[in-house]
């Protein structure tokens, strides 16, 4: 199926003259895309979506394709490991860039050259499983040349009470048991946020008769509305920021908001906001420890305005869990995580510039629900999940884990 489909690529990719240079080459594709018959485009379309079927078979997370970086190979991440798709045939950089501009439309293509990057959501119905399936994508530029990252969504959600919290932390995360406040969910990019949020969704989608509108960029899982009304809004498609979704939310009833990141000054403050009129927020960082969550948002706002917002951060934050997705002995991941309840001597240190004494609150913390990354690690040790090494690792205190694990 891929041959045909290469040989179209090549065609178009042949009329990009040779005096073309750089990210010019990328406009010219954009600009000229139309020039391909819809059933060549649809041969193109129909190839990326079988590399994608692929990619789900071989139970693979990630996709990468185009770009200097990947030296014309299709690259998928299995179980973590990054590997070349050998029996896919290269593509050169103009090929790619021609697969991947024919997956966007011309708003997004506008946006692409504007910003040299696009997050955006794809599907396609898949036939083996007979159901749509979604993928969250980022396209963006590698030394002037188009690439791609594709990663695949759960067609399914996992249960909140798989993710194994303590009962406490459930009560604190639930909205019928705190009616607002900020929950944060933080980890590095593919520690499984995402997941973690759609499981508490789901959770209260089940039960909760409250109205939950998501901001993301993209949206990648589609909760359809249970108990709850559930509205998602994509930034870029039905919302042109975080910031903006936030302000907007508060006009449109909202009794739990989900915002997909808070990656930037601007929807920190009205997080914040947002939080203080009495609604239940939930986001997340890109941050590994709960303490550098903390410290994270005071550092991201202008200096004049770290103390007004260490002070709200104190009144509002509920929770911050900071997860890691670690390889296991058999071959796969499971989720390590630090759980932080901001209880009066978490919320006085918060105010006081004392985060520095968190962790032992942490640490201690256990019967509110609380538990360190290195406490997590020594259970999977424990529970033979994974190994000493893959703890020491992972941890984020590693003098800690070893002092722990000498106890065991």
């Amino acid at each position: 199926m891929f041959s045909e489909a290469k040989t179209v690529l090549s065609n178009f990719a042949r009329k990009i003259p040779e005096t073309i240079l750089g990210p010019e080459r990328v406009s010219f594709i954009i600009e000229n895309i139309d020039e391909i018959p819809n059933e060549h485009k649809l041969i193109i379309l129909k190839s990326a979506n079988h590399i994608l079927s692929m990619m789900l078979e071989k139970e693979a997370s990630d996709i990468e394709l185009g770009g200097h970086g990947t030296e014309g190979y299709v690259w998928l991440r299995t179980h973590g490991k990054k590997e070349r798709v050998k029996e896919i045939p290269q593509l050169t950089a103009d090929e790619a860039g021609t697969l991947i501009v024919c997956l966007l439309n011309k708003n997004q293509c506008r946006h692409l050259l504007a910003s040299r990057n696009l997050d955006f959501s794809y599907s396609f119905w898949y036939d083996k499983a007979k159901k749509n399936v979604r993928f969250r994508a980022d396209a963006y530029f590698d030394l002037d040349t188009l690439a791609l990252n594709m990663r695949a969504i759960s067609a399914s959600v996992r249960p909140m009470e798989s993710l194994e919290f303590h009962q406490n932390a459930m009560k604190m995360m639930s909205h019928n048991y705190v009616k607002f406040g900020l929950s944060l969910i933080t980890g590095i990019t593919g520690s499984g946020k995402s997941s973690t949020l759609d499981s508490i969704i789901h959770h209260h989608n089940k039960f909760d008769p409250a109205h939950i509108v998501i901001i993301a960029a993209p949206v990648e899982f589609v909760h359809k509305s249970n108990a709850a009304i559930v509205r998602h809004r994509e930034v870029g498609r039905d919302v042109m920021s975080f910031k903006e979704g936030v302000i907007q939310a508060l006009r449109q009833d909202p009794d739990i908001i989900v915002i997909g990141e808070m990656r930037d000054p601007e929807t920190i403050l009205a997080a914040l906001e947002v939080t203080d009129t009495g609604h239940k927020v939930f986001s997340t960082l890109h941050t590994s420890s709960a303490v550098e969550s903390i410290d994270r948002i005071i550092a991201e706002v202008n200096p004049y305005e770290q103390e007004r917002v260490r002070n709200r951060l104190a009144d509002v934050l509920i929770s911050v869990v900071s997860q890691k997705l670690v390889p296991t002995i058999d071959g796969r991941r499971a989720l390590a995580k630090e759980v932080l309840i901001v209880t009066p001597s978490v919320k006085a240190a918060i105010k006081n510039d004392n985060t520095s004494e968190i962790y032992m609150m942490i640490n201690q913390g256990a019967p509110q629900g609380m538990i360190t990354m290195e406490q997590d690690l020594l259970r999977l040790v424990r529970h033979k999940k994974i190994t000493a090494d893959t703890g020491l690792a992972y941890a984020n205190n590693k003098t800690r884990f070893m002092q722990i694990m000498k106890a065991l």
